[in-house]
């Protein structure tokens, strides 16, 4: 099975569990959903994700200058986003259960 047909699945969850914890410009939310775990996530997947999110209304924007390099845009979970995770948790949680059933696994390690 290929991970990257899962990851495009929840990619949108993940990204807003990332900002659920602190606010970030893209490529350092890229840089967390690596380091959480999901080496294969591309840079344009999170930046496309980031913008659709937002044109959701299920995060807020701001630019912070940068004495870096160009100003970066941060984002954050706002109280949509914030119920669409809670709810998206719960689904994932019934579609792990499935599939660990399906699979002849349980989320405790043991066969079915």
């Amino acid at each position: 099975m290929d991970a990257t047909q899962l990851l495009k699945g929840v990619l949108d969850v993940a990204v807003l569990a990332v900002v659920e914890d602190e606010d970030g410009y893209g490529y350092d939310v890229v840089r967390r959903l690596r380091a959480a775990g999901l080496e294969d996530v591309g840079d344009a997947s999170v930046y496309g994700t980031l913008r659709r999110l937002y044109s959701a209304g299920a995060l807020t924007s701001y630019v912070v200058p940068s004495e870096e390099g160009p100003h970066r845009k941060y984002y954050g979970i706002n109280a949509q986003g914030r119920a669409t995770l809670e709810l998206q948790r719960k689904v994932w949680a019934e579609f792990a259960t499935t599939m660990s059933d399906l699979l002849g696994t349980s989320t405790t390690g043991e066969a079915a």
